[in-house]
């Protein structure tokens, strides 16, 4: 029996998705990537992994600064997309962050905005995670760019209504336990759509076992795109860094 399509690989293919998130700040996400390796001070020879790179325009803009960059994602026409700006010093490939790529190869691996915590069951987090600190050399850093769940859910937008490129986005959001859900129903081109996404809440705690389950050290902790300390109830990020 083939097994039922995961709502991550289906969402993020469609074209839809990226419309929905046209509008998502490209300044703010190079003032944070700047941010980061003034913070990080990666060797002009550092390899870089790029997990869950979408388009690739993160990855793209890191190459661009001189770094040798490999983008992966688990999405085949993103990365279709971002293979046109391959060069010698960047590349990208289709991969599921739950299987190991490249074991040691990267002196730093950046899973940014968001891009970690949409499997099914906290085991598969965890497989995860286990996969991605295997791509990391010994004493390299791993970052993880996650939501400040507690803040999300104690503030959490219910319901709104977006148009976008003629396209009238419906969305809700609710809890399912330690899922936030948010259902998404539009109509374009004469069908009806209706997809949902599902992110694990996960706080500061969650994330802590987890790193003790996969032999990462915690090594600084964020709250903002700035690199300021993480605050519970008022920070809008929840970002780590961690050693191998």
């Amino acid at each position: 029996m083939s097994q039922p399509e995961e709502w991550f690989s289906t969402w993020f293919d469609s074209p839809y998705y990226h419309i929905l998130y046209s509008n998502r700040d490209a300044r703010e996400a190079q003032v944070f990537l700047d941010n980061l390796l003034d913070h990080l001070h990666p060797k002009p020879d550092a390899k870089i992994l790029d997990l869950a790179c979408g388009k690739g325009r993160h990855a793209i803009y890191l190459n661009q600064k001189g770094y040798h960059v490999t983008g992966i994602d688990l999405s085949p026409q993103s990365i279709a997309v971002a293979k046109e700006s391959e060069n010698e010093r960047l590349h990208f490939a289709v991969h599921d962050m739950r299987e190991v790529f490249r074991p040691n190869e990267f002196d730093f691996v950046l899973n940014l905005f968001t891009s970690y915590g949409y499997f099914a069951s906290e085991t598969e987090n965890v497989v995860a995670l286990k996969a991605i600190a295997e791509s990391v050399k010994p004493g390299g850093k791993l970052v993880i760019d996650f939501l400040n769940a507690e803040k999300v859910v104690a503030h959490l937008v219910k319901e709104e209504t977006k148009t976008i490129e003629g396209v009238t986005f419906h969305i809700t959001r609710h809890m399912e336990g330690k899922l936030i859900v948010k259902t998404i129903d539009f109509e374009a081109e004469g069908k009806r759509y209706h997809f949902q996404e599902k992110v694990w809440a996960l706080t500061e705690e969650d994330f802590r076992e987890y790193f003790k389950m996969t032999g990462l050290r915690l090594h600084e902790c964020f709250g903002n795109y700035k690199l300021e300390p993480y605050d519970a109830k008022t920070s809008d990020r929840l970002i780590f860094i961690l050693k191998k």
